[in-house]
C-alpha cells in the first residue's frame, strides 16, 4: 500500500470532492464502531477534508472483492495498525447516501478492540479512546458516528 503524505491528502481532497459531485460515482463504504471492553469507542479526526469533525475510521471497499467486514478490518489496520478478524465485526446500519455527491451504500459496523494501542496512518490527524461525546465539547461530529453509538446502545 502507498502512504500519501497528509499535506496531499489535504490538497487533493477539494478535487475528488468536486469530481464526485460532476461524476456522481456510485461508491461503496464503511464505517467502523471499535469497543474496548469497558465501554470506551474509538473517534477519529481525517487529516483531509473537514479536519475538526471526530467520526469514526472507515473507507471506500469494492464488493467484488471484499465484505464490507473485510472492507472494516483492512481499514482499521491501515489507518490505526488495529488488527481485528472480520468475522469479529457485526453490521449495525446500511444506508445509502448522496451526502458528498456520490451514491454511496454505507455499512456501519461493530467489533470489540482486543487492545487499546493504535498508530495513525497520514490519513488521519487524530484517534482517542472516550467512554463520552462530552468528552470532544463542543467540536462538530460525523452523522455517522451519531448513528453508529444510537444503534448500538
Amino acid at each position: 500500500m502507498i502512504r500519501v503524505p497528509a499535506i496531499l491528502l489535504r490538497a487533493g481532497s477539494p478535487f475528488v470532492q468536486l469530481w464526485w459531485r460532476i461524476r456522481r460515482p456510485t461508491t461503496f463504504g464503511v464505517k467502523a464502531l471499535v469497543r474496548q471492553a469497558d465501554g470506551r469507542f474509538l473517534v477519529v479526526r481525517h487529516s483531509y477534508g473537514d479536519t475538526r469533525r471526530w467520526a469514526l475510521p472507515g473507507g471506500g471497499y469494492k464488493p467484488a472483492r471484499e465484505t464490507p467486514a473485510e472492507a472494516a478490518a483492512r481499514e482499521l489496520h491501515e489507518e490505526l495498525g488495529l488488527v481485528l478478524a472480520p468475522e469479529s465485526f457485526t453490521v449495525l446500519d446500511t444506508t445509502v447516501t448522496t451526502l458528498e455527491g456520490k451514491h454511496d451504500t454505507l455499512t456501519i459496523l461493530t467489533a470489540s478492540a482486543t487492545s487499546e494501542a493504535f498508530a495513525l496512518s497520514p490519513e488521519l490527524a487524530e484517534a482517542r479512546w472516550l467512554t463520552d461525546l462530552d468528552e470532544l465539547g463542543d467540536a462538530p461530529l460525523s452523522q455517522w458516528l451519531l448513528r453508529a453509538l444510537a444503534r448500538a446502545s
